[in-house]
């Protein structure tokens, strides 16, 4: 029997999205993204920046999405909270993949450094902040398109059997 199709949600942390001054652009091309690699999306859900991502957050889990995937506010702004309320939420961080989606944007964007996005696991949800523009959403879907499906398997406790293998290095 196949494994259930994993299921996603993401949500746009925006002021001016939210409040209908210009769409929502990046959503649309994560739930893209998402579908391209074989996930059922949900979202984008709109919501304003600071607590009312945490809202959202907590209903994504409560409804047992596998990953929950935001964009928008991870910068140093003032209202840029997404991490802040990511964090609130977080069991425990995947440090590796906001590292790598820095890394990796870094190279066409000195600036994404300056990004606070973070990864990590709330109950079996992998929960990922991506920043808002559309190249680093981009990015960021090219970074997770490779490994989501693993790190699903991984928390729903499947895929443990290649620990024996010594050319295996790390998640798994």
């Amino acid at each position: 029997m196949a494994p259930p199709t994993p299921r996603a949600l993401v949500i746009t942390a925006s002021d001016r999205a939210s409040g209908g001054m210009y769409a929502d652009r990046g959503g649309p091309l994560i739930i893209d993204a998402l579908h391209a690699i074989g996930f059922e999306a949900d979202g984008p859900i709109v919501v304003p920046d600071g607590a009312p991502v945490e809202v959202a957050l907590l209903s994504g889990l409560e409804a047992a999405y596998d990953v929950i995937i935001t964009t928008g506010g991870t910068g140093l702004g003032p209202r840029d909270q997404t991490p802040q309320m990511t964090a609130s939420v977080l069991d425990y961080e995947v440090p590796g993949i906001a590292e790598a989606i820095r890394a990796t944007a870094r190279i066409d964007v000195p600036t994404a450094v300056l990004g606070r996005g973070l990864a990590g696991v709330a109950g079996r949800t992998l929960i990922v902040n991506l920043p808002g523009s559309m190249g680093a959403v981009r990015d960021g879907m090219a970074v997770l398109a490779p490994i989501l499906q693993h790190a699903v398997e991984q928390l729903a406790g499947h895929n443990h059997d290649d620990h024996g293998d010594p050319e295996h290095h790390g998640g798994g």
